[in-house]
């Protein structure tokens, strides 16, 4: 119905003492669920001595083993003959999926029904609590493929009762937006971007198109791309976080950090170097876990999985909204931090100083970003590239001045390391379609390490 606060009050609003106890109750089933169904469970536990049954409670899950990507490759063909992480008769899977692969052989996912209706609910939850409800029509710029994104936000809105346009990228026509007056539109902030200005050379002023909200996801963005993107369609844009292994977190419109769905994946957070789970407000490397409720079954469930991605837990206060799930803040690929002048960097980093509103005055908002060795030993050359409306006429000093300024704030280690030459900065300014990823198909790599 319209103005829908929640999706389930019950479970979303509900006390942290009873959700506890919820959580714990799922552990326990979804513990013994996979020493009875997921072959590799089975043996992993009898491997590391773990007792099933004296897992009982959320905080027994830090004394177990953490798993990552590459233990489900080693377990699945073709280096084993089976799927040892599919936890269901072949006849009982409803879809089967795969990541993107681009760190070596794709992990399959299998998926029940019963597990799209909890992936379902997972988006629905972040629908209503962006204000996305019956009526609205949504525009779905994600892929519809191997990856679960897309499909399992049609299926949210089937709950929801809103329609989908599912164009699957944000390349398609400006006359679907006249024709089809859609609502919202979901992609990432680059796609949107793009849409902007596309829309506006067409004639058609992007804030004037009766849009009202944005949904990003699928990559980390700087909160000055969020704004400057929001400023030109006129509209708030909120922040999603998902992920085939069944990570689906929502950001409300209180906009103070994504809600983790705590009854249906279980968070911690893990330091890898130090090789130790982390408390609230340190960073950490999301090590998720899926929860059945009850009696329910799971196609592929994982247990402490190391998605390679950050945060930081914000608060598991009761939120503004009324939700009491606990707050995370936007997650990054570990993979896209680099470490420079002993700092560590990372792309929404670079795209902080890029996004600078005095620069987006000369400034289209692509950039790219590579680390090169210098001249002298131990020497890095951080060289950035920004792509100018008119290279001739920008403020290009004033970029870099604001372009370092933002960089350098709060990193003191990397201002030492520039001062005395370890680090240095170049600039390069091109046209529009100069840069190296106007050329490249697909999710273009912006901080590169050439090292």
């Amino acid at each position: 119905m319209p103005g829908r606060e929640f999706f389930n009050q019950s479970i979303e609003t509900m006390d942290r003492s009873d959700l506890d106890a919820l959580i714990d109750e799922r552990v326990r089933y979804t513990i013994a669920y996979a020493d009875r169904h997921s072959p590799f469970y089975h043996h992993w536990f009898l491997e590391h001595r773990i007792n099933p049954d004296e897992v009982t409670t959320h905080e027994d899950l830090l004394d177990l083993p953490i798993i990552s990507g590459v233990t489900i490759r080693e377990h699945q063909p073709p280096v084993t003959p089976e799927f040892e992480f599919r936890s269901v008769p072949q006849e009982q899977v409803f879809t089967i999926h795969e990541t993107s692969g681009t760190t070596g052989i794709p992990k399959s996912l299998f998926l029940t029904w019963e597990d799209w209706q909890r992936y379902a609910e997972k988006y629905a939850r972040a629908f209503v609590s962006q204000g996305v409800g019956p009526g609205d029509r949504v525009v779905v710029c994600a892929s519809y493929g191997m990856n679960v994104g897309a499909n399992t936000m049609t299926v949210a809105a089937q709950r929801l009762k809103f329609t989908v346009i599912p164009e699957g990228s944000c390349t398609f026509p400006t006359r679907v937006i006249k024709s089809y007056q859609p609502t919202v539109i979901i992609g990432s902030i680059f796609k949107l971007l793009h849409l902007a200005e596309r829309m506006k050379r067409e004639g058609l002023e992007p804030e004037e198109a009766g849009i009202k909200n944005l949904i990003v996801g699928g990559e980390a963005f700087a909160e000055e791309a969020r704004q400057y993107v929001s400023a030109l369609w006129g509209c708030p844009i909120y922040n999603t976080y998902g992920s085939t292994e069944g990570t689906m977190c929502g950001e409300c419109r209180q906009q103070i950090g994504l809600h983790v769905p705590e009854d249906l994946v279980h968070l911690d957070l893990y330091d890898p170097q130090m090789q130790r789970f982390v408390r609230d407000g340190d960073p950490g490397r999301i090590v998720l876990t899926t929860l059945l409720p009850v009696g329910k079954n799971a196609g592929t469930l994982l247990i402490n999985y190391d998605t390679e991605d950050t945060t930081v837990v914000r608060s598991r206060d009761r939120c503004a909204c009324g939700r009491t799930h606990l707050r995370i803040d936007p997650p990054m690929r570990e993979a896209e931090r680099k470490w420079v002048g002993g700092t560590s960097l990372n792309r929404v980093d670079i795209e902080q100083g890029v996004f600078q509103p005095e620069n987006m005055l000369d400034l289209t908002g692509e950039y790219e970003a590579f680390l090169y060795e210098g001249g002298d030993q131990g020497e890095t050359v951080l060289r950035v590239s920004m792509e100018c409306r008119d290279p001739a006429t920008a403020d290009k000093s004033g970029i870099r001045e604001r372009f370092l300024a933002t960089l350098l704030t709060g990193r003191t280690t990397l201002k030492e390391a520039m001062d005395d030459k370890q680090v240095s900065v170049i600039f390069n300014f091109t046209s529009p379609g100069g840069l190296e990823l106007a050329s490249l198909k697909g999710r273009p790599r912006r901080f590169v390490d050439r090292r």
